[in-house]
Order: C-alpha cells, then sequence, then structure tokens
C-alpha cells in the first residue's frame, strides 16, 4: 500500500499523561499485559460468533478459534493474534485513540435486547487493558480487519507518547494481530516457559485455547514445529456439579492449593439472587504448609468469567476461614480499571455473606455425615475456625456449634458439643463448666473438680491455647451462661450455703496468720469445691486464671506477679486442714503453721499445672516433715 494511506493522528485524550499512570500506576505486576490482551482477543472471538448467528458468511470459513502466541527473539517481538470480530478503520482509530473508549462497552449495549442464552460473556470493561501492553513494550502495532475484504486491513502504531499512525494494509485473514516491540529489559516474555507460566497463571480458564508453536524432539532427535495449547480450559466451576467427577475435583482442588491430599469437603453451586455468582470451594482435611510456617492469604480467587482477577480476595471470606480454597467467578463485580482492586460494593458483602452460609453447610454436613473425616479436620484447622468467636459477632452462634470439646464425662480422644452438653445437663445445673490447661490428664484430676465429680456435672476440658484468648467472646450459649470452674465460688445448695459463713468466721484467725506467710494470695477461704483434697487455688470471676498467666509467661508476657491475684481455697473437712487449725487454736505462734500453710499452697500450685516460686523451699519443707514422721 502507498504511504499515501498513512495518517498521523493524536490521542483524544491526554494519553501521554495518562499511558503513565496506567504503566507505572495502575497494574501491580507488568505480567498482567498478557491477561489483557488474551482476554481482548477472547472478548474478539465471542463478537464474531455472535454476530454471526444466522450470518455465516461473517466467519469466512475461519471457525477455528484460537489465540495465537508468537515469541520472535530475533526481532525482539511478541505477537497475540486472534480470528475474531477484528476493527475496521473507523473502529481502530476510535477504540485504540481514546482511553476508556470500550468496544466492549458499546457491544454490550448492543445486547441489551438480545435473547440472554446466546450473549457472550464478555470481560473488558473500561477500555484500558490494551494500553497495558505499554508496561513493557516501547512501541505497539495493531494489524486488524473485519470480515469482508482482505484489502481493508488496518494497521495502527503508537510508542505511546501522544500520538499513533493508521494506514490500509493488506490482510488475509480476518481478526486483530497485537505485536509488542519488547523494551530491552522486558525480554524475559519471550522466552517459552515466561509465557506459559503467565497462560497457566491468570488465562488457564479462557474457553478458547491459546496456542503458541513450539520446538520438540522426536524419537530420532530431529526438530519439529508443533503448536501446543497451553490453558487447560477446564473452568469446572462453571459445569453443573453432576458433571463433575471426584477425581477432577481433588484434582483442581490440588492444583490451585498446592496440596497434595484430597479435600474433606467440595461446596460448588450457583449463587442467584440480584447477581448471579459461580462458587467452587474446598474444605481441606489438614493444615497447609503456608498456615504451618507462613502467612497464608485469606479468600479465594476471584474470577471474572474465566479470567483471574485476584489470587486472594479478601472481601470475600473473613480471616478465620483462611483455609477454605476455591473459585468465586462473578460477571457483575464491578472493577477498578486495572481489574486488580474491588470497588467498594454492597454485592461484595453479599456474596461474603452467602459463601460463610455455604461453608458452616458444609462443615455441619461433614460432621454429620463424616465424623472422622471432620474430626481429622478439626484436629487440624479448628483453632483458626474458633478465631470467628471473637471477630464475627453475627456468626458466633452457628461457629460455636461447630466446635469439639472434650470433657470429664467423655473418653480420652472422644469429644462432645455445646449442643450435646446443654441437651444432657441435668436440671439443676443452670450454667456451662470448663477448665482450661494444657493437658488433659492434668486437668481431669483437678482438685477444682471434684464438686462437679461429685454432683455428675460435666465439665468442658480446653487445651488449645486459643481457648482463653476466644472465651469471653462466648459468654454464653442458648442462654446459658459459660463459667470457669476454677474462677468465682461455686454456688452451694441454701441448706449447705448456710454452714459457711459460720466456718468461714471460725477459721478466719488462721487464714489471717496464714495469709502473711503466704503474701502472695490475695484471700484465704473456706472451699465449697473440694471433697477430698486440701487445697486449690482459683481467681476471681473475671480475673486471670492459672493457664492464662502460663500463657502469657511463656509469651513474654507476664512475670508471675499476677498469679498474687489468686485465692487459696482449703477444705475445712480436710484431715490436714483440722490438724492445722488446731495446731493454730493451742499456739498461734507455733513455726508448723506457716510450714504447714507453705505446703498447702505449693500443693495446690502443682495440682494445677503451675511452676512453684520457691521448688528449693518446698522440697526443704517436705524434707524436714519427713524427717519428725520418720522420728
Amino acid at each position: 500500500m502507498s504511504d499515501t494511506n498513512t495518517q498521523r493522528l493524536e490521542f483524544k485524550s491526554e494519553l501521554r499523561q495518562v499511558l503513565n499512570i496506567i504503566t507505572h500506576s495502575l497494574y501491580s505486576h507488568k505480567e498482567v499485559f498478557l491477561r489483557e490482551l488474551i482476554s481482548n482477543a477472547s472478548d474478539a472471538i465471542d463478537k464474531i460468533r455472535f454476530n454471526s448467528l444466522g450470518n455465516d458468511a461473517l466467519l469466512e470459513d475461519n471457525k477455528d478459534w484460537k489465540i495465537k502466541l508468537a515469541a520472535d527473539k530475533d526481532a525482539g517481538t511478541l505477537t497475540i493474534s486472534d480470528n475474531g470480530i477484528g476493527m475496521s478503520r473507523e473502529g481502530t482509530i476510535e477504540n485504540l485513540g481514546t482511553i476508556a473508549k470500550s468496544g466492549t462497552k458499546d457491544f454490550l449495549e448492543s445486547l441489551k435486547s438480545a435473547d440472554a442464552q446466546a450473549r457472550p460473556e464478555l470481560i473488558g470493561q473500561f477500555g484500558v487493558g490494551f494500553y497495558s501492553a505499554f508496561m513493557v513494550a516501547d512501541t505497539v502495532t495493531v494489524i486488524t480487519r473485519t470480515a469482508g475484504n482482505a484489502l481493508d486491513g488496518v494497521r495502527w502504531i503508537s510508542d505511546g507518547q501522544g500520538e499513533f499512525s493508521i494506514e490500509a494494509v493488506e490482510k488475509p485473514s480476518r481478526g486483530t494481530d497485537v505485536i509488542l516491540h519488547l523494551k530491552t529489559e522486558e525480554k524475559e516474555f519471550l522466552e517459552e516457559w515466561r509465557l506459559r507460566q503467565m497462560v497457566k497463571q491468570f488465562s488457564d480458564f479462557i474457553e478458547h485455547p491459546v496456542v503458541m508453536d513450539v520446538s520438540r524432539e522426536d524419537a530420532d532427535k530431529k526438530k519439529t514445529i508443533v503448536e501446543e495449547t497451553l490453558n487447560s480450559r477446564k473452568a469446572i466451576w462453571l459445569r453443573s456439579k453432576t458433571e463433575v467427577t471426584p477425581e477432577e475435583y481433588n484434582a483442581f482442588y490440588k492444583q490451585i492449593s498446592n496440596d497434595f491430599n484430597d479435600p474433606a469437603k467440595v461446596i460448588h453451586y450457583t449463587g442467584e439472587g440480584t447477581t448471579e455468582f459461580k462458587v467452587l470451594l474446598f474444605i481441606p482435611s489438614h493444615k497447609s504448609f503456608e498456615l504451618q510456617f507462613g502467612e497464608a492469604k485469606v479468600g479465594p480467587r476471584l474470577y471474572i468469567r474465566r479470567v483471574l482477577v485476584m489470587d486472594h480476595c479478601e472481601a470475600l471470606l473473613p480471616p478465620y476461614l483462611r483455609f477454605v480454597k476455591g473459585v468465586v467467578d462473578c460477571s457483575d463485580l464491578p472493577l477498578n480499571v486495572s481489574r486488580e482492586m474491588l470497588q467498594q460494593n454492597p454485592l461484595l458483602e453479599k456474596i461474603q455473606k452467602n459463601l460463610v452460609k455455604s461453608v458452616f453447610k458444609a462443615l455441619e454436613e461433614l460432621r454429620t455425615a463424616s465424623y472422622d473425616a471432620y474430626l481429622t479436620f478439626y484436629k487440624e484447622l479448628g483453632s483458626i475456625l474458633k478465631e470467628g468467636l471473637s471477630r464475627d459477632w453475627t456468626n458466633r452462634e452457628q461457629i460455636a456449634d461447630l466446635l469439639l470439646f472434650e470433657s470429664i464425662n467423655t473418653d480420652p480422644g472422644t469429644f462432645t458439643t455445646l449442643k450435646h452438653y446443654t441437651d444432657a445437663m441435668p436440671a439443676e445445673q443452670k450454667e456451662i463448666y470448663y477448665l482450661t490447661g494444657e493437658q488433659r490428664t492434668q486437668m481431669e484430676h483437678a482438685p477444682v473438680l471434684e464438686i462437679f465429680r461429685e454432683k455428675k456435672w460435666n465439665v468442658l476440658l480446653m487445651t488449645d491455647p486459643i481457648d482463653e484468648f476466644i472465651l469471653p467472646s462466648l459468654s454464653e450459649y442458648k442462654g446459658k451462661q459459660l463459667k470457669a470452674a476454677d474462677k468465682g465460688e461455686f454456688n452451694e445448695p441454701p441448706d449447705e450455703s448456710a454452714k459457711r459463713p459460720e466456718l468461714q468466721k471460725k477459721m478466719q484467725p488462721l487464714f489471717d496468720a496464714l495469709k502473711k506467710y503466704v503474701a502472695d494470695l490475695k484471700d484465704i477461704r473456706i472451699s465449697t469445691r473440694l471433697k477430698e483434697s486440701a487445697a486449690c487455688l482459683v481467681s476471681e470471676e473475671g480475673g486471670v486464671g492459672a493457664n492464662m498467666e502460663r500463657i502469657l509467661q511463656k509469651l513474654g508476657q507476664a512475670d508471675g506477679t499476677t498469679i498474687g491475684q489468686r485465692i487459696l481455697e482449703l477444705n475445712p473437712e480436710h484431715p490436714v486442714v483440722l490438724s492445722l487449725y488446731s495446731i493454730f487454736e493451742k499456739d498461734s505462734s507455733d513455726p508448723r503453721i506457716e510450714q504447714f500453710g507453705r505446703l498447702l499452697y505449693d500443693q495446690a500450685l502443682i495440682a494445677e499445672g503451675s511452676k512453684l516460686p520457691d521448688p528449693l523451699g518446698f522440697a526443704k519443707r517436705m524434707n524436714d516433715l519427713l524427717v519428725k514422721n520418720a522420728v
């Protein structure tokens, strides 16, 4: 063609400034340029398919739909070609000469009156994806034509500096070729492995094949060029779940999660209402590597009609469900122009509520139908799920229903739920009791539980460190208060509680004397919990318990001083306490009073699993006692 057909035109907007924003600020990762260009190519194919309904002439016998990548290392160019609808000269000027002028957006307007089932799903919304090419290219050439005469082709060239040239060319086939003249520092995008990686990451599920010519050796070591498809195209979340096999679900889960194990539960459905979205989520069977040793990202992958927009969309799932992996595909979410950040929109909140509800339902189904699988999941990931008690007040009770607990009425390794606990409560029991600690073997023999064993009341045994931090958020369940077995006072029946003030008054002089010897105590009182042991330590209602004290010490946030707020409870019917009182009555200055008092305190510390503040002193007192008894 003659150069007389060539025109040099200025962009219709201040493109020099806008392109600077696009190429340096709009996208956080350069490699998304390929995602955008492949998405545009996919749109172009969908358009010609739709427009050709009832008009086969538009297809020009060219229905082998594909998007082709061609890397030329010698020329330093990367070409993305499609056999889609193409553009006319006027359309090229209009669509590529104006920022945010998208053919897709106009095309959508023409579909409003069309049959919904026949409408292709189009990706572009803002018309700036094309310009992401200038992040990696110093010059971009577009050769395009619509269906019709081969002489109607158009060549558009720009360096993104405010002008572009356009001329008529001959193009044998319908469609568009986007040729990127890569910057010197961006030549990595000509490597086969890099292109494969980017297609796999962003465009693996595009409906149309993304192909590339590659060199391969046959058995005789003879090199041949073959066209290879780079994307899987298997967006199984768009298929009906009745059409997907368990093997396909497992393979897809492993692909997106880097997990070698099968998931514990699959969640696959279409969300309907004001908008439609496809959901394919997986509940893992165990804690992933990133959850154990790294910083796990929150949220499923977000796709817009098969195109990856975000690897982890935090707006779609709360942090306490960060173990859930999967995909959400929604066409109606408003995006910013880079497709990388979601705008604030009420629709996001609606989708999140829907996803959270579906996860809770799936976990409940797993627990009911496959308890062993749920138990495996819970032992690995229950601690993370519990975080929701303090973070998600709306769903607090649903989360509580999913929790499992050991208890003094269950065998080691078996669990109960809050519902089963409350259903089995005796009529006279008004509260749900629990005890926190490090090991069941130690906790189940704790002196503070003696009254509960006598009454045959159950007590939940909580050995997960996070329990101490989330329990304040679970103050009640189904109208029943949760109460620590080692805090506050145990409420006695009226006939028994009437005797307590008299006993307390009788022994108060002894208690006042003991407090001088054991200065770490807040108080000493008659116990309503003890039936066999001589002493135990408890905390005030709402105070710091022994287990929390130990956790804080391990975290370096306590030095043991808060244990000084503990209360020593003594069993007034125990022979040791009666003997001590007898010694005190005879001689309040008897040195054995201090010795026995300290031993009772140390004994209570050991019984609850705490460290002795003076182990050498304890050993000396025990030895002195042994010597006296041996004489």
